[in-house]
C-alpha cells in the first residue's frame, strides 16, 4: 500500500499490475486512466450504473459544498477540463486528495488495483434509525476499483459486495461509530464505489462467483480493507 500524494508529491502514480493504469493528481481532483475502454459498474455521480469507460475522476469539493445540481457541475468541469463526457465516470470528495491510498495485488487470473479517499465525519449504522436526507451530499468514502481480468456482470455485482463487506470491516476495527446513535458504523452516508474491469482476452478465465472465498474476492478484500485503513490513518484516524 501507498499513500502517493500525502507529501505533495504530485508524480503520477503508474501501476505495477496493469500496465498503462495511471494516477494523477490535478489541481483539484484525481484522474485515473485506463489504457483502453473497460466495463464499469458504479454509484457515481456521473457515469454510474453500468457503463463502459476509460477513466474516472474523483473531484475534491470543500465542506460548504452547494450540491443541488451536482450532475451539471460535474458535466461543467468534465468540459472544462476536456474530458468525454460519455466515456468518463465522475465522483465527488470532501476528503482531501492528499489522503489517497492505492494498494495492488497481482494475479494469475486477475490482477486487482483500489484508490480509496477516505473520511468518517459523518459515519453511520445501515439499518438503525437516524436522519436522512433527500438531497445529494460529496462522498466521504470513495473507492476505485480496478480489475485486470475476465468477469460476468454477476461476478462484478458480487465484487462491489465484496468491496463493501471489507470496508465495514476496516471501520468496525478502527471503531468508527454512527454519529447520531453510537452503534458501530457501517459505512458513511455519503459512499460511493466504481468498479471497472478490463475484460481481457488474455486471462484464461471468466470470473463467474466474487465472494469472499475465492482468489479474487480474498483479494478485492485485502486492498479495500487495507486502502480504507490506510486512507484513515494519514488523515489521523488510528486503529484500536
Amino acid at each position: 500500500m501507498t499513500t502517493p500524494f500525502l507529501n505533495g508529491d504530485n508524480n503520477p502514480y503508474n501501476s505495477l499490475v496493469w500496465p498503462g493504469l495511471t494516477l494523477t493528481r490535478q489541481e483539484r481532483h484525481l484522474l485515473l486512466q485506463s489504457p483502453s475502454p473497460i466495463d464499469s459498474l458504479s454509484s457515481s455521480i456521473h457515469g454510474g450504473g453500468m457503463s463502459k469507460i476509460d477513466r474516472i475522476a474523483n473531484i475534491y469539493v470543500d465542506r460548504f459544498y452547494e450540491c443541488s445540481h451536482p450532475e451539471k457541475d460535474v458535466e461543467k468541469l468534465f468540459q472544462e477540463w476536456g474530458y468525454p463526457l460519455e466515456s468518463t465516470a465522475g465522483l465527488l470528495t470532501a476528503v482531501r486528495l492528499a489522503y489517497t491510498s492505492v494498494s495492488e495485488e497481482d494475479g494469475e487470473d486477475a490482477s486487482v488495483f483500489c484508490c480509496t479517499t477516505a473520511g468518517v465525519s459523518n459515519g453511520a449504522r445501515a439499518g438503525s434509525e437516524r436522519t436522512t436526507f433527500p438531497v445529494y451530499q460529496p462522498g466521504t468514502i470513495n473507492i476505485m476499483l480496478m480489475i485486470d481480468a475476465r468477469m460476468t456482470q454477476a461476478a462484478m455485482v458480487n465484487a462491489v459486495i465484496t468491496a463493501v463487506e471489507a470496508k465495514t470491516a476496516a471501520l468496525a476495527d478502527l471503531g468508527i461509530r454512527d454519529a447520531e446513535n453510537g452503534l458501530v458504523a457501517t459505512g458513511t452516508t455519503t459512499d460511493a464505489i466504481v468498479l471497472g474491469v478490463s475484460q481481457s482476452a488474455t486471462y484464461p478465465i471468466q470470473h463467474r462467483y466474487c465472494g469472499t472465498a475465492t482468489d479474487l474476492g480474498a483479494a478485492i478484500g485485502r486492498v479495500v480493507y487495507g486502502t480504507v485503513i490506510e486512507s484513515l490513518g494519514a488523515a489521523g484516524v488510528s486503529k484500536l
